[in-house]
């Protein structure tokens, strides 16, 4: 029976597939530290930890025994990889399950950003309004708007899918051009960088976490998009440079943001939360109780296939 940490709360499908041996599940209200987690994988076998807790070499270097750490979440960032390979622990994540929730609430938080949705409920609840009127509280359509998806992974693709629907152009980036297959299949139109941020009228972010896109999103990016467009990151917080998106957002540089990953995550800047064009979720994307249960079961999955040292289902290397 091997011996398996879990650094946080999850599904209960998780823990009914990995039952078969010694778990013991971190609880407290805060995310484990450091110093906790490093007293807790001392005599471990495998490692589930979700992907806001930080699994640093130092980590790594005080569990002699661990076969492999099963990240709760798509990215893995937040574990150093280098270390793993070094000691031969293999890591895996659970990319693909995360698809259809996180293209659904893109599409929430493109029409709750044009369509000033959170400002109206605030409105309602608190002022309140005089009545319909022909010039209150105009929004914008997404009908025949463009659309730039910077990153067109599976993600980028399922919002593809979706934003066809409100009549929407799409356009798309990223590192390679796809195959005439796909930009057929999505109706799609490759663009360079630049140029999808000169043309489209919103712009959402799907693409990977590395050393080329941290800082994608700076103030040059910002001054290239159109002053009446609409910026999305449903990616990673690190693509973005937080401090100036705020000022292209306070100098009407662009006409709003919708955000539900942050910088300095968990902690949002203070300006982004006092500007009303401005929508931002505490990283939910996947939110979901069908996409968690998918993700507490690969995750398991993962780590009872090491265990019986077979290749896990998705392994990052």
């Amino acid at each position: 029976m091997a011996k398996i940490f879990i650094s946080g709360e999850i599904p209960d499908i998780g823990y009914s597939l990995l039952s078969v041996h010694e778990l013991d599940v971190y609880k407290g209200e805060k995310l484990i530290t450091e110093e906790e987690l490093i007293a807790s994988v001392s005599g471990v076998d495998a490692l589930l930890t979700p992907l806001s807790t930080k699994v640093t070499r130092k980590v790594i270097e005080s569990a002699p025994h661990l076969k492999v750490i099963a990240n709760f979440g798509a990215g893995f960032d937040n574990i150093d990889i280098e270390a793993a390979k070094e000691k031969g622990i293999a890591v895996t994540n659970t990319p693909g399950v995360s698809t259809e929730a996180t293209a659904e609430l893109t599409l929430g938080l493109m029409l709750a950003l044009v369509r000033r949705i959170p400002e109206g409920d605030n409105l309602c609840r608190t002022t309140g309004f005089n009545g319909w009127a022909p010039l209150f509280f105009l929004g914008r359509e997404l009908t025949n708007k463009k659309l730039g998806i910077v990153g067109f992974g599976k993600i980028g693709q399922a919002v593809a899918k979706r934003a066809k629907a409100f009549s929407m152009d799409i356009y798309y980036t990223g590192r390679t051009r796809k195959t005439s297959d796909i930009e057929e299949k999505y109706d799609a139109t490759f663009m360079d960088f630049t140029e999808l941020l000169e043309t489209c009228d919103v712009i959402t972010v799907h693409t990977a976490y590395n050393e080329e896109t941290h800082h994608l999103f700076t103030k040059e990016a910002f001054t290239s998009m159109k002053k009446d467009a609409f910026f999305l990151n449903l990616s990673r917080g690190s693509i973005v440079k937080e401090e100036e998106l705020v000022e292209a957002l306070q100098a009407a540089e662009i006409a709003g943001a919708a955000l539900d990953v942050f910088e300095f995550e968990p902690h949002i800047t203070d300006e982004l939360k006092q500007l009303e064009n401005v929508v931002i979720t505490p990283h939910i994307g996947n939110a979901t109780v069908e996409t968690r249960n998918e993700m507490a079961k690969l995750s398991a999955q993962n780590i009872l296939s090491v265990l019986e040292h077979k290749r896990s289902l998705t392994p990052v290397y």
